[in-house]
């Protein structure tokens, strides 16, 4: 009986910090706000414009979402470690913030759809003479906490996306210095080759972003490291919020909305894998 009582306990802890079935959209549909967390200094996905307000990518994105579903978007910027930890206990409703949907994330937290996919490529100072990944071996390399770069460099990234390319790690640095978000590893190596680090992972478009800022960094001109789906993320236990997402994505794919969000941004249309 102790035994049942403490099961039944426990479960009732991991289910508080959790969402109920229809809560969420319900909140959204009354209030007619949509709360969303994603990042505040990730150019061009998020990032606060010369208007002191959120724009990018993933803010247009989280905005399209908010008005088919008869609402106005919201934002939010905690740090990318409590949004991926789940158990938002309402504190927001969405992520709309390029999350990969990784194993271990799964388990706390539900991907109602993958929106766009990504190519992640190795970066280094202009006058650095680095010209493909096996010149980075031993070298220091800086990437964002918390993120696939991370997991990416040390050997540890799964990705079981359907129809991701599959990849292998190929550099050995000899250290890795990790930073609060994805701008951190770019500001220490545009000061120069070496000076701070030899290198970042990054995605190619926070690169390409960078050195139209100016930044003197440059994309190594392998292939990717590696491909990343992208998912809007909610927390646990609403899948009627869960199936609404889904069908507004494939709804947004299907009319070139997200096509045209990307080409915006991008450049191209990351929406399909190629």
């Amino acid at each position: 009986m102790k035994r049942l009582a403490f099961a039944a306990a426990l479960a009732g802890l991991l289910a508080a910090g959790t969402a109920h079935a229809g809560e969420v959209l319900n909140r959204i549909t009354q209030s007619k706000t949509m709360t969303v967390a994603t990042a505040a200094n990730w150019p061009p996905q998020s990032f606060v414009g010369p208007d002191n307000t959120l724009q990018g990518f993933d803010v247009d994105v989280a905005k399209e979402i908010a008005k088919r579903l008869g609402a106005e978007a919201k934002f939010v910027t905690p740090e990318w470690g409590i949004i991926t930890a789940g158990r938002w206990s309402g504190r927001w409703d969405i992520s709309v913030g390029s999350m990969t949907p990784t194993t271990e994330r799964t388990r706390i937290l539900d991907f109602p759809a993958v929106y766009y996919y990504t190519p992640y490529v190795f970066a280094v100072h202009q006058s650095s003479p680095a010209a493909s990944r096996a010149d980075l071996n031993g070298k220091v390399i800086g990437v964002e906490a918390g993120t696939t770069t991370e997991d990416y460099i040390n050997g540890r990234l799964k990705i079981d996306a359907v129809g991701v390319p599959p990849f292998t790690v190929d550099v050995k640095p000899k250290e890795v210095r990790t930073y609060g978000d994805s701008m951190g590893p770019l500001d220490d190596l545009r000061l120069g080759n070496g000076t701070r680090l030899d290198a970042t992972v990054s995605a190619l478009p926070t690169i390409t972003g960078a050195v139209k800022r100016g930044y003197p960094v440059k994309a190594l001109a392998d292939k990717p490291a590696y491909y990343e789906p992208l998912a809007i993320a909610i927390d646990k236990g609403d899948a009627d919020f869960g199936s609404r997402l889904t069908a507004i994505v494939d709804q947004m794919k299907a009319d070139g909305t997200l096509k045209t969000l990307s080409q915006k941004w991008y450049g191209d249309d990351l929406t399909t894998l190629r």
